[in-house]
């Protein structure tokens, strides 16, 4: 018998009984649709986790205040006034391997351009800070030495900015307000996307740091004019993180006159460190679908042994009369094959559908990526046929042992 005529068969055998068949593979279909569904999350966080750091920039620290003290008790991180630009000068003079140490303040704030105005974060820099995060500019420039020094009125917009305030048209020259305080617009970034808080980070104006002091923020604290929100620090490929980070410890607490057991007034941490703990849980998330989608398989791999040893019962006669009319014990034994693996590959076309709508719903709801690879639907549709084969090699084995005269002659 002809492989095409043994697949005509089993359609024709499996079509007969169809919700049993369907119930059959039910397992598969869940298993196939969980691993589906488990790959292409894994794959968007992998993607999100790529672009954070391509976002971020590259061989990137901050270095952030600690927390403020109010009658004995320590407040949130961030809340004290530690860091000065004299800070971010000496990181860069005295740590080896420092590129560049990028001071930074920063806050929210209306901005109006003509009759539309929009809250964003306004954050005052120096020339360190695109040069550190990688940004580029989609149009225009960066701010002049001489713009930094004299705290002109100039600004850079975010993607963002440009949509809602010039309707993605804007033009250098045109002018806007922070507050009441008039700017000139010099540029504007390239889009760079969401941030692992799922914010956006072209929602963002930036101003040279000495205008953002005296004109738009002010400072962090009354007694402390100098101080900064973060320093972002850059350093070179060849460096270590790690000695890099306990060198400007060491430093600050020198500068910031902690001696002994005394806690540190300040935080350097890794952004990349955020992320990379965002990867874990999805890896956590991607290994628990798989034991999901494992049991389901074998659920239904067993499923497909079951139904296929009843079916050989309830067949018996029609074995019995085949094997009567020439048929070999290998035909029968690739007809059962075939019924399993055609189950099987059902399951899995059927889960491939389901676990791609489960990964769209998920990345609707949630707002997780997802990415839906041709290659996995091939995969499951590989594994499920190779479930049907496994499981269904017992069954078909034991239609092919069967005495043709004892078949016949079974009720």
């Amino acid at each position: 018998m002809s492989l095409f005529a043994s697949i005509h068969i089993a359609w024709r055998t499996l079509g007969a009984n169809r919700t049993r068949s369907f119930l059959t593979v039910l397992g598969i279909i869940i298993g196939v649709a969980a691993v589906v569904c488990m790959v292409a999350v894994g794959a968007g966080a992998r993607s999100q986790v790529t672009e954070g750091l391509r976002s971020l920039g590259t061989n990137i620290l901050y270095v952030s205040p600690g927390a403020a003290q109010s009658g004995g008790t320590r407040l949130a991180a961030g809340t004290g006034h530690t860091l000065t630009d004299e800070d971010a000068e000496v990181i860069l003079r005295a740590v080896p391997g420092i590129e560049l140490a990028s001071p930074m303040i920063s806050r929210e704030a209306q901005v109006i351009a003509g009759n539309r105005n929009w809250s964003t974060t306004v954050t005052g820099n120096d020339l360190g800070y695109l040069v550190a995060r990688e940004w580029a500019l989609a149009a225009g420039r960066q701010f002049t030495s001489g713009e930094l020094e004299r705290g002109a009125k100039v600004a850079i917009i975010g993607q963002v900015l440009a949509e809602k305030l010039f309707d993605n048209r804007p033009r250098l020259g045109d002018s806007l307000r922070i507050g009441t305080v008039p700017f000139t617009l010099v540029g504007v970034l390239d889009k760079k996307g969401q941030n692992a808080a799922g914010g956006s980070r072209d929602d963002v104006v930036i101003i040279p740091l000495a205008t953002a002091r005296t004109r738009v923020i002010g400072s962090q604290s009354n007694v402390n004019r100098q101080a900064l929100d973060f320093i972002i620090v850059k350093f070179f490929d060849s460096s270590d993180l790690q000695t890099i980070q306990q060198q400007i410890r060491v430093l600050l607490r020198a500068r910031h006159k902690l001696v002994g057991d005394a806690p540190d007034d300040f935080e350097v941490y890794n952004p990349a460190d955020v992320l990379a703990a965002e990867a874990g849980s999805a890896r956590v998330f991607s290994i628990l679908l798989a034991s999901i989608a494992s049991i389901s398989l074998i659920v239904g791999g067993i499923s497909i042994m079951n139904i296929m040893l009843v079916s050989v019962s309830e067949r018996t006669r029609e074995i019995g009369l085949r094997m009567a009319l020439g048929a070999r014990s290998r035909d029968i034994r690739r007809q059962f094959l075939i019924e399993a693996m055609v189950l099987s590959l059902i399951g899995g076309t059927l889960g491939v559908a389901l676990g791609s709508a489960a990964a769209v719903v998920v990345a609707f709801y949630s707002g997780w990526p997802v990415l839906i690879s041709p290659w996995i639907a091939v995969l499951a549709c590989g594994v499920s046929t190779s479930v049907g084969l496994i499981f269904g090699a017992y069954p078909a084995s034991r239609a092919a042992r069967l005495d043709p005269m004892v078949a016949l002659r079974f009720e």
